[in-house]
């Protein structure tokens, strides 16, 4: 067409002139010469990307097909230097705005020519192009026949018993008779039938019992359809191929689904449909039995559901191998690429790790160092060598040890006293029986609590754990972590009566719980049924846990984009603080953060898992 108005957009340049103002001349030849002219700096790289992007809007759909077409052929200009980190986003953008444009029913094609573009020109590890949750397309719901009334298989049958009766024996060929099947095509059959196609669209039903129930009777019965009714080799060919010569031997396929009433028939005989159905059971299964990250615990299979599942496994491939054409070849190469997809699934499992190996970086080449030798007087005479300081004073204290490090370490440099020491006259004034009044006692003393607290820091483990009760002073904190430290030190005070006292705190918290002093379980990291299981507890609150946790409110966000499932979003949200805290997500941290926000129970019962 006229490409004068194109022109017209570099018209400014400086320094070369376009040359492109007649008619005749293609929208690619512009383009090219804009990708040329790009790296001589007179238009800058993200040009040519900001024109397609103008020209797909502006043009209807049936012109945008062959603008896409010059794209997809310059895919790896695309990818390259000059072009990539300056125009992925635009190109990502362009063919979103295509894909919201067109129809998935009637642009089939169109919608996977854009998705493969996509796919060729980022890398494999993108993540933004990768379904990391697992989530299904919950909105492909394969619409059928649900009242009964409405139902015409049983007329159907009717008119075709009446009709029957009219042709006289021998008019109709044997190769236009379909063969007979053993179970009658009833609405019942019918409407099971097209009812599993809701269990391959959401496989999560499967958990639950009645689903489950439901699923494996109608999967028995329209496996034992498949089995009864067999095609006949020779048969299907003809009709293959007569199909194949009928498309203009292009290959006729169908986004959805046709699930007339009518075609029921057609549709049992079809080999292609029946391959479409039977890999649908296999992915389904497949789906099961994997092992994905963000499943939740309750999705578990038990003993009877897995010896199912492998016997319809066998039957399933059974019968691939049983319809024509290829039906062996095709069972094996259904089997090699779902073995291979295991690997795929624990790829996205480990985060997606890059495929691009970094060379290891090569040692540099170490110089001989060259150190001068000390002079003679520096070092000394003798068997001893001592170290002449130039001072009678600094050689002596630089001599006491040959190794200063190791003097440092003697315990005679040691002048932190311990735990038992410190607080042996505060353990005896917290023993009632003494009738120490609270005025007198040492805690009280501002220098004694400095020291204290300095000490508890270096030598208890007590000091950095977070705690819900507040304290009005320092003395009343010193006087709990006396009652602590009464039980723990081998001292001779009764434990009894130091607890008396610890049990007449107005909060009555139990400062002493294994589940928050332990140091086996400050260590003990958190399993995946432990997070199950306070991520039913949480539910829609897990907004306030977040803030404690640290999370920032683009992670919030991002939570909240993957679904509406609040039980699945508190489970992403502890999932995306253990990936980010590693070995430090233990079990003590997520219940502090959780007595933190307010769930005391949550804390107590995760800590006593």
């Amino acid at each position: 067409g006229n490409c004068k108005p194109l022109t017209n957009v570099f018209s400014h340049l400086p320094g070369k002139t376009l040359g492109y103002q007649s008619k005749g001349c293609g929208f690619e030849s512009q383009l090219c010469h804009v990708a040329t002219v790009g790296p001589l700096s007179i238009c800058s790289a993200t040009t040519p990307f900001v024109l397609l992007g103008d020209v797909l809007d502006c043009l209807p759909l049936d012109q945008c097909d062959g603008i896409f077409s010059f794209v997809e052929e310059n895919v790896s200009t695309w990818k390259s230097n000059s072009f990539y980190s300056a125009g992925k986003n635009y190109l990502l953008r362009m063919c979103n705005d295509l894909l919201r444009r067109l129809s998935k029913s009637q642009n089939t094609v169109f919608c996977g020519r854009i998705q493969l573009f996509l796919a060729r020109l980022f890398p494999l590890s993108e993540k933004s192009g990768l379904n990391l949750q697992s989530q299904f397309n919950l909105d492909n719901i394969t619409v059928f026949n649900k009242n009964e009334q409405e139902s015409t298989l049983g007329q159907q049958s009717t008119e075709v018993k009446e009709d029957g009766m009219e042709v006289e024996e021998g008019e109709m060929g044997d190769e236009d008779t379909p063969a007979p099947c053993s179970i009658p095509i009833d609405y019942n059959l019918y409407r099971k039938f097209w009812t599993l196609q809701d269990y391959f669209r959401n496989p999560v039903q499967c958990y639950e019992k009645f689903s489950w129930m439901t699923f494996v009777k109608y999967s028995d019965e329209t496996l034992a359809v498949f089995k009864s009714y067999k095609l006949d080799d020779t048969q299907a060919s003809k009709r293959k191929l007569e199909e194949m010569q009928t498309a203009g031997g292009e290959h006729v396929y169908f986004a959805k689904f046709l699930t007339s009433e009518k075609l029921m028939d057609l549709q049992l005989s079809d080999s292609n449909f029946r391959r479409h159905i039977l890999l649908q059971y296999l992915i389904l299964f497949q789906y099961l039995r994997g092992q994905v990250k963000f499943k939740s615990s309750s999705c578990v299979l038990n003993d009877d559901q897995t010896s199912w599942m492998d016997d319809t496994t066998k039957v399933v491939y059974q019968l691939l191998r049983e319809i024509p054409p290829d039906g062996d070849r095709f069972a094996s190469m259904v089997e090699h690429i779902l073995n291979t997809e295991e690997n795929w699934n624990s790829w996205k499992n480990e985060g997606c790790p890059s495929f691009v190996k970094e060379r290891p970086a090569e040692p540099k080449p170490t110089r001989p160092s060259r150190k001068r030798p000390a002079p003679e007087d520096f070092l000394g005479k003798g068997p001893d060598r001592k170290l002449l300081m130039g001072n009678d004073e600094l050689t002596r204290l630089w001599n006491l040890n040959p190794d200063n490090m190791e003097a440092c370490k003697s315990d005679s440099r040691e002048f932190m006293p311990s735990l038992e020491d410190f607080f042996e006259e505060a353990i005896e004034q917290a023993d009632p029986a003494n009738m120490v009044e609270d005025e007198y006692k040492v805690v009280r003393n501002s220098n004694y609590g400095w020291r204290a607290l300095r000490l508890l820091s270096r030598r208890s483990p007590h000091f950095f754990q977070p705690t819900n009760q507040q304290f009005k002073s320092l003395a009343d904190y010193l006087e709990n972590m006396v009652i602590k430290l009464a039980k723990e030190l081998p001292k001779d005070i009764p434990s009894e009566e130091i607890k008396t006292g610890e049990e007449e705190d107005e909060n009555g918290d139990n400062l002493l719980k294994e589940s928050n002093d332990s140091p086996s379980i400050q260590s003990k990291p958190v399993t995946n049924s432990q997070m199950d299981e306070v991520a039913a507890k949480l539910g829609g609150q897990w907004r306030t846990l977040a803030d404690h946790l640290e999370m920032k409110e683009a992670e919030i966000r991002e939570i909240e984009a993957d679904g509406e499932d609040v039980d699945l979003q508190a489970k992403m949200l502890l999932v995306a603080w253990q990936d980010r805290e590693g070995p430090q997500a233990s079990v003590e941290s997520l219940a502090s953060a959780l007595r933190s926000a307010g769930f005391g129970s949550i804390a107590n019962s995760l800590s006593q898992s």
